[in-house]
Order: C-alpha cells, then sequence, then structure tokens
C-alpha cells in the first residue's frame, strides 16, 4: 500500500478472520477512528464590534467610553405638541421647495434627471421563465437564478484545462483513473455530497497541471483535494484522521497539512470552481425532467470523470452532452428551445460530445475501474447503470434534428 500511489480495496477493506472481506462502513463524524469522540466548540460571537472598539482605545491611549444617551426633559404637554408642529412644518416646506424647483426646471424647458438603476434587471421571456414558480422563495433566489449561471459560465473560461499528462514524466491517464475510481468510493462511503466529488476532481487535475508530481504521492493529492473540497462544501467535513483512516496511515497528518497548502498556493487560493453537477441539475430543471432521467444523466457525467480525453471540457457544455444523452435514451424528446435558451448552446455544439460520451459508454477505458457502475446499479439510483443504450441510427436522427432558431 505504502509502495503504490493509490489504495488497494483489499487494504481499504481489510480480511475478516474467515478470509472474507470486511467493509468497514466510514461515516462521517467530528472523532476520530482511532480515539474518542472529541467536542466541538459551538459558534461563538462571529461579530467583531469589541476588537475595533479595542483597537480604537488603544490608537487613541484612551479606555472605552460608554456612550452616554441623550436626556429630553418634557415639561409641559404642550412643548411636545409645539415640537411635532414644528417638525411637521419643516417637513412640508421642503416638499413645497422640491416641487418648486421641479416646476422651474419643467418650464424652462429642462427634464428632471431620473434616477437610473444600478443594476438592468434581465428579461426573460415568458415560456423561458422557468423560476416563476419558486417566485417569492428567497432561498432559491428565482429572480437571480439566470445571472447566476451565466456568471457561472463566464467564470468557467478562467479554469480551461489542456492535456496536462504530457508534463507529468513519472504519470500517466490509467493512473489519474484508478485514483478518480477511489475517490469515487471515498465520496460514497463518506456520504459526501455529488458537488464535493466533482469539486475535487477538478482540484486535483489543476494542481497536476501546475506541478509535477511522483506517482508515491498521487493518493496524497486526491486525498487532500477531498478534505478541501469537503470543507468547501459539507456542513460537517470529515476530519484529516478520517483520511489518514482511509489511506490505511500511508501518509501521516504533516504531509497532509504541507499538501493542503501547496494545492491552495497552487491554485491561487482560487477554488471555488464551476462544476457539471451544478449546470446538470439547472437544465434538468429547464427540461423538466425526472428524477430517473436526472439520474440517468448524473451517471453519464460521473463516468465521465474517468476519462483523461474529457478533462479539457467545460462543465457547462459536458453537463448539457450527459443531459442530452440520458434524454435521448429515455426517449423523451431532444435539445428543445428552452434548453438552448438557459444553456447557450445549440444542438450542433453538443453533437460531437454526445457521440464521445455514448462511446465511452459503448466501450469503456477500463473495465476493472467500476466503482461508478457498481455506485449506479444500486435501487437508490434507480439501477441506472443497467439501461441498456440506444441504437445508433436512433442516437444519430435526434442529433440530426434542425436547430431551433435564436430567439
Amino acid at each position: 500500500m505504502r509502495g503504490n500511489c493509490c489504495a488497494s480495496k483489499a487494504q481499504l477493506r481489510g480480511k475478516g478472520p474467515d478470509n472474507q472481506v470486511d467493509v468497514p462502513q466510514v461515516k462521517r463524524s467530528p472523532s476520530s477512528p482511532h480515539a474518542a469522540p472529541r467536542k466541538r466548540s459551538a459558534f461563538v460571537d462571529l461579530t467583531n464590534t469589541k476588537k475595533v472598539q479595542n483597537d480604537i482605545c488603544v490608537k487613541n491611549n484612551k479606555p472605552a467610553k460608554r456612550t452616554q444617551t441623550s436626556k429630553v426633559v418634557i415639561k409641559t404637554n404642550s412643548n411636545l405638541t409645539a415640537t411635532k408642529r414644528l417638525s411637521s412644518e419643516e417637513q412640508c416646506r421642503k416638499a413645497v421647495d422640491q416641487e418648486d424647483q421641479v416646476e422651474k426646471s419643467t418650464d424652462s424647458g429642462v427634464s428632471p434627471a431620473k434616477e437610473q438603476p444600478a443594476v438592468q434587471e434581465q428579461k426573460i421571456p415568458e415560456e423561458f421563465d422557468v423560476d416563476k414558480e419558486q417566485a417569492g422563495d428567497c432561498l432559491m433566489s428565482p429572480e437571480y437564478a439566470k445571472d447566476i449561471f451565466d456568471y457561472l459560465r463566464q467564470r468557467e473560461e478562467k479554469f480551461v484545462l489542456t492535456d496536462y499528462m504530457q508534463t507529468q514524466p513519472d504519470l500517466n491517464g490509467s493512473m489519474r483513473g484508478i485514483l478518480i475510481d477511489w475517490m469515487v468510493e471515498v465520496q460514497e462511503n463518506f456520504e459526501l455530497n455529488h458537488e464535493t466529488l466533482y469539486l475535487a476532481v477538478k482540484l486535483t487535475d489543476h494542481y497536476l497541471s501546475v506541478t509535477e508530481v511522483m506517482r508515491e504521492s498521487l493518493q496524497l493529492i486526491g486525498s487532500t483535494a477531498m478534505l478541501i473540497a469537503a470543507k468547501f462544501e459539507e456542513r460537517c467535513p470529515p476530519s484529516i484522521d478520517d483520511f489518514l483512516y482511509i489511506c490505511d496511515d500511508a501518509y501521516n497528518r504533516q504531509e497532509f497539512l504541507v499538501m493542503e497548502r501547496n494545492i491552495l498556493r497552487g491554485l491561487h487560493f482560487d477554488i471555488n470552481i464551476p462544476v457539471p453537477y451544478r449546470f446538470l441539475r439547472r437544465y434538468a430543471k429547464v427540461a423538466h425532467a425526472s428524477m430517473e432521467t436526472l439520474t440517468l444523466a448524473r451517471y453519464v457525467c460521473e463516468l465521465s470523470l474517468l476519462e483523461l480525453e474529457l478533462v479539457p471540457e467545460r462543465a457547462s457544455r459536458l453537463a448539457s452532452a450527459c443531459l442530452l444523452l440520458a434524454l435521448i435514451t429515455t426517449r423523451l424528446g431532444g435539445w428543445t428551445a428552452a434548453l438552448r435558451y438557459h444553456s447557450g448552446y445549440a444542438l450542433s455544439d453538443l453533437g460531437p460530445l454526445v457521440r464521445r460520451l455514448y462511446a465511452m459508454l459503448a466501450c469503456p477505458a477500463d473495465e476493472n475501474l467500476r466503482a461508478v457502475e457498481n455506485k449506479y446499479s444500486h435501487k437508490v439510483f434507480f439501477e441506472v447503470a443497467k439501461i441498456p443504450l440506444v441504437h445508433t441510427e436512433t442516437l444519430e436522427e435526434a442529433l440530426s434534428e434542425p436547430d431551433f432558431t435564436p430567439c
């Protein structure tokens, strides 16, 4: 284990007394697998008002003084009435003065200046407005949904990768596939969010694109990337002790901390990378796809993480192609005008990538990497991995349909 780049399944699971595989159910917990549970301190006051006040006192060399509240002594009710009348009269005078200024500017031919909104609201056609059903739901932010995903599409241009394996003398695509297959198992054992897995793969690829590493450090890089992604995405991320346990103590705590700093520095601490899973859920909502169809698209998208050739693909385009292939497989239609509007991709833009994904499903690169297939063969995921592929003629017929004219 310590000499290999990735942990084998036997090392991760261990042998029982009857030479049977004993699978430890590793759960997310604040405690270490080897020690007693550790207490986590509750959140304290997150404000810094006391610190700012102390800094001001130190700067002025004066002790902090409590703000004295002004006291108003009202002798009689007549004084209070006079004060209220005076304030209302002043407000009336100000209103009259403003009206006079507007009238003077109108008489002179000068139109009064109108305040322009700081942000112009994007007008979405009525037939393409998929967020109108959630109007008023502040948690879903329907009025900003289109702008958010348009921003993510612009941001993903910053994280486009190339074939970095040419710059790694000690690595190859097969080693990367083994690592990603193991990371899928880690995500499933720790019961992490799918966004965590996608982000961890992105962090691994970006770090390998800028740093030359040896194969002995490959599993350490993948584990640390999963740790960083869990801190970014999870409410209760696993601890370093959990990753030490899942790596069979092949590395120590200090190595994890050093690698964590190296990855963050290599990515300039910019780890908010758009991932295909977010776009996939958005486009499935636009298509009104069922949960089974969405799960099938997720299976294709997660299987694509193993392919080194698909690393340069943009997250939004990959998500669009996965959903289109799922729609064709379940015979629920093709690429609609609403999907083109929200995704920005025409059918002709997705055709070559859909064919590449179809070939990936028909002929896997490595038959031994079955973590994703086994995961989506479960009833929880509707056994979508067992759904047969459509015939090639059906696929080509769906991809040859004319594109919708842009609105």
